[in-house]
């Protein structure tokens, strides 16, 4: 007897079918709703998929980063990062992402499903401008689904509680992260003193 779902049917019989309530949040624009909560993000995570796998990127600025350009587009700046770039290279090979945008204190969630492009439009990129510094590109999104997610997860996890906020050395630290991936042959310690400025160095 096996105890997995791996039918369309059973995975249907265990949940049920979904509200017509559920069914109804889902739009193909961004709504005067949804668009207040584009503007109050300060964060998002971008989710892609390509021939080399998956990838799932946080992204962050100022609450609002994420321009809405018409009902139908939104332009996400990409700020330098470590050049892995996972999610621009995905974006080549394969245009479809989600986006889930978050508002710190808010339960509710708003996912956007789409396709998007990459550019370098001078007249994009000045749009992004923090520091004297623009983004190495700007992620063009054309929205295909956009729904507002209930609170649930937010609520399950406490995830706003500063009373169960972790302090920062109950887990490794960067630098000692990067020692043990490199099998010692690394100065955690140094890399940790110097990461607050270096960051705030290299943030644009």
């Amino acid at each position: 007897m096996t105890h997995d779902i791996t039918t369309v049917d059973q995975l249907e019989a265990l949940y049920g079918q979904p509200t017509e309530r559920a069914l109804r949040k889902q739009i193909d624009h961004l709504n005067e709703d949804y668009q207040a909560f584009v503007r109050a993000s300060p964060f998002i995570v971008l989710a892609s998929a390509g021939e080399e796998g998956m990838d799932c990127s946080p992204k962050g600025d100022p609450a609002g980063f994420v321009h809405i350009l018409d009902r139908h587009t939104l332009l996400v700046p990409d700020r330098p990062g470590n050049n892995r770039v996972d999610n621009l290279r995905n974006i080549v090979l394969d245009p479809r992402v989600s986006l889930l945008f978050i508002v710190p204190g808010v339960g509710e969630t708003l996912r956007v499903n789409g396709r998007a492009g990459i550019s370098v439009d001078p007249a994009l990129l000045g749009r992004f401008e923090i520091r004297g510094k623009l983004p190495r590109s700007v992620i063009v999104v054309k929205v295909e689904a956009a729904y507002f997610h209930c609170s649930k997860s937010i609520v399950r996890s406490d995830l706003w509680n500063p009373a169960h906020h972790l302090a920062r050395e109950r887990l490794p630290s960067a630098g000692a992260i990067h020692q043990r991936l490199a099998g010692g042959n690394f100065d955690g310690a140094a890399y940790d003193r110097d990461l607050p400025q270096r960051t705030q160095d290299t943030l644009y």
